[in-house]
């Protein structure tokens, strides 16, 4: 494996965990937002 490759790994990685951190960090900070979503079935539509 080329360095390019190791380096497009490395941000790859980077992006998927880092977007999941972010998206998680957000519903802590904000869960009233998430409910606003959820019928009374607690099904998101």
């Amino acid at each position: 494996m080329g360095t390019s490759a190791i380096v497009m790994l490395i941000v790859a990685i980077l992006m998927i965990w880092g977007g999941l951190a972010l998206a998680i960090v957000n519903l802590l900070r904000n869960p009233e937002d998430a409910e606003a979503y959820a019928n009374s079935d607690g099904d998101l539509e």
